[in-house]
């Protein structure tokens, strides 16, 4: 028993190095896509509610096409990890390969569903009428360069599937300076502004919410380009030579993981339309506190996907290894020092929910609103870090269909069915829907504690071999 103790604390020691040094490039480019959040939505709040309603009204619809893309990432991410840690690296370019063919099928794709629907998605969004045309153009604009925002999905996660987080941050810091300088000179008109003693004029173009689309749509665009670069120069990974023809060797296992993963983010984003429909209707307030809370919340809970991407990434390599000490080892690391991350970022956001709300509006209404529904959602962090991690080591594993199931039956049969009955039938409002928000989270976290308790979401060799034993 000694013996066993000391080896897993051996495999925790030099594990956690490797966890983190692949966890903190994506926890910083995420906090920098955050910050981009943030700064835009005050910005955009200085406008007035309307403003931010219409900003937020289709903030969902984004998800569902990002989602729907990074699915699509996902099975690349199985496939190269794997074939990485089985050394084979020339599978890997030809997958580096057939990920250039898909971001130039799938953007182009999405450019062509984006730009036309861009009229009509307010309107199914329920989207308040005396602000749908501005929700409209903002939506337009902001996904007219859609090609460039697959190829950062895409091609991101294939440099993080060869453990490489750096490149993506770097192109992220990028995106992120050029959308917030373009916010300033695009969102406001010119206008007079003090600094030591001295007037200065600053040059503005006074577009409102359609500068701030056209500033994100600049980044989205250069970021695309850098990211692009980098893969083609990438020395473990560059497509560079490979042919960009349909490889059904390489793309059938591919699809086999990201099929499932794709119908769960198309079916769990789909639902966050409805859930985001569903509170459109409650009125201005509800939007703007909800579209606010929304993004403050986002920054709290990153140091969960930041492990989330370590762990895909070591649990692809150990399965292409077949190596089931260190993918077992994986998962005792990362749940552990997720749940710690998760309680420590829910309670700051809960100790300063009122003053991060403040950032963003200055009505009274709104803040108050937001400050409960941020509280409500702190408490139950760690919950909703636990099935993060699991499902990512999954995801590694070539594991998608299971957390398929799981997401489906907490968005559909506890989310929306409840909402809608809270909402709708009995006319409650956004702290009953931010409630079963809440609980869609718990049943996750039960669902994937059982099912990571039964070992079910390790590969067949290994299962049989732990039977063995």
């Amino acid at each position: 028993m000694t013996k066993i103790k000391k080896t897993n604390n051996k495999q925790f020691l030099s594990m956690l190095p490797v966890i983190l040094s692949l966890a903190w490039p994506t926890v910083l480019e995420q906090v920098m896509q955050t910050a981009v959040q943030y700064i835009d939505t005050a910005m955009v709040g200085t406008l007035g509610k309307q403003a931010t309603a219409a900003v937020g009204s289709t903030g969902t619809v984004s998800w569902l096409v990002g989602s729907t893309v990074s699915a699509i990432a996902v099975g690349f991410l199985a496939y190269i990890s794997q074939a990485m840690g089985a050394g084979q690296n020339d599978n890997a370019k030809k997958a580096s390969g057939q990920a250039v063919m898909a971001v130039i099928v799938v953007g182009l794709l999405f450019t062509a569903l984006t730009t036309s629907l861009s009229g009509v998605i307010p309107v199914w969004m329920r989207v308040d009428a005396n602000i749908r045309e501005m929700a409209s153009r903002y939506f337009l604009i902001l996904y007219s360069p859609m090609l460039f925002r697959t190829a950062s999905i895409i091609f991101g996660t294939v440099l993080r599937s060869v453990g490489d987080t750096k490149s993506p941050m770097i192109a992220g810091i990028f995106v992120n300076v050029i959308n917030i300088v373009l916010n300033f000179f695009l969102i406001y008109p010119t206008r007079e502004a003090s600094l030591f003693g001295k007037n200065y004029i600053i040059y503005g173009a006074g577009w409102g919410i359609e500068g701030a689309a056209a500033a994100s749509a600049v980044a989205y665009t250069v970021g695309g380009i850098l990211i692009t670069i980098t893969l083609w120069r990438h020395k473990t990974i560059s497509p560079k030579g490979q042919k960009l023809r349909p490889d059904p060797a390489i793309l059938k296992p591919c699809l086999k993981v990201a099929l499932p993963n794709m119908f769960q983010r198309f079916a769990t984003s789909l639902g966050y339309v409805a859930f985001a429909s569903m509170i459109n209707s409650l009125g201005d307030t509800a939007t703007a506190a909800h579209t606010i809370a929304n993004t403050v919340e986002s920054a709290f809970y990153i140091p969960g996907y930041g492990m989330q991407t370590a762990a895909a990434t070591l649990s692809g390599n150990a399965c292409g290894a077949k190596d089931k000490e260190r993918l077992s080892a994986l998962a005792r690391v990362t749940i552990p020092l997720v749940v710690v991350l998760m309680i420590l970022s829910g309670g700051l956001l809960f100790l300063f929910a009122p003053q991060l709300m403040s950032l963003f509006s200055k009505d009274s209404e709104v803040i108050s609103l937001g400050t409960t529904v941020l509280r409500m959602v702190a408490v139950s962090e760690p919950f909703y870090g636990v099935p993060i991690v699991v499902e990512g080591i999954m995801q590694g594993a070539g594991k998608t269909i299971t957390p398929f199931v799981f997401n489906v039956l907490g968005m559909w049969c506890v989310r929306i069915v409840g909402t809608f009955i809270c909402t709708q039938m009995l006319s409650y409002g956004l702290v009953a829907a931010w409630g079963c928000m809440i609980g869609h989270n718990v049943l996750l976290f039960i669902l994937f504690v059982i099912h990571y308790a039964t070992g079910k979401w390790k590969p067949k060799y290994m299962r049989s071999a732990d039977n063995g034993k």
